[in-house]
């Protein structure tokens, strides 16, 4: 198996290298991701590689604590799995994404084989959560976010400490942008999840 390229730009810039083009298969880009150790990668629908900013400890610090609260939640129901953002999915459209924290119900997780489960899982996740940083431009992450209910999410959080809102994303709906949210709740996808957004100023 030939060994994909090494990486030598910066982070947060986009490459100009199609991953369709290098006819890379999930092993080949895998391998790509492992060499490459000190970068975060996802795929766009366009098979453009996107190098991602490393999070900072601050961000680090307001993920681990919203895939902390649903790991737990969901420990207690019993009702799916559980994924922080080193976890990636290719999307129906071909993306592939990395979302800060995700959630898939127990039914579809268990339609799939351990190889699917052990792979570049093809599925888009029920849930999703984009946390923004100061490295992220807001308007790429609320392209991400129509992506995943464009690909069947079927609840989508996108929350923002910078500007202190949250914005939630539904099928066939409009998107809602809440001001200063207080507790969020995950109903009816997430029956009984609940996510306290002062937690992460």
């Amino acid at each position: 198996m030939a060994r994909p390229p090494a990486i030598e730009q910066e982070p947060g810039l986009w490459l100009a290298l199609n991953i369709r083009s290098l006819a890379l298969n999930d092993d080949q880009l895998l391998q790509l991701f492992r060499d490459n150790p000190g970068f975060r990668f996802e795929v766009s629908a366009r098979g453009e590689l996107i190098i991602m900013s490393p999070a900072s400890p601050k961000t680090g610090q307001r993920n681990a604590a919203i895939t902390a609260h649903l790991w737990l939640w969901n420990r207690q129901v019993g009702a799916g799995e559980a994924f922080d953002s080193s976890t990636m999915f290719t999307l129906p459209n071909g993306a592939r994404r990395s979302p800060d924290g995700s959630w898939v119900s127990k039914e579809r997780w268990n339609r799939l084989s351990e190889g699917e489960k052990d792979s570049l899982t093809h599925m888009c996740p029920d849930f999703v959560i984009e946390l923004r940083s100061k490295s992220d431009r807001l308007a790429k992450l609320k392209e991400k976010m129509e992506e995943y209910i464009a690909n069947g999410a079927r609840l989508a959080w996108l929350l923002d400490p910078i500007d202190r809102c949250a914005y939630l994303y539904r099928p066939g709906q409009a998107v809602e942008r809440i001001d200063n949210p207080s507790v969020i709740s995950g109903d009816p996808v997430l029956p009984g999840f609940r996510f306290d957004f002062r937690e992460i100023l």
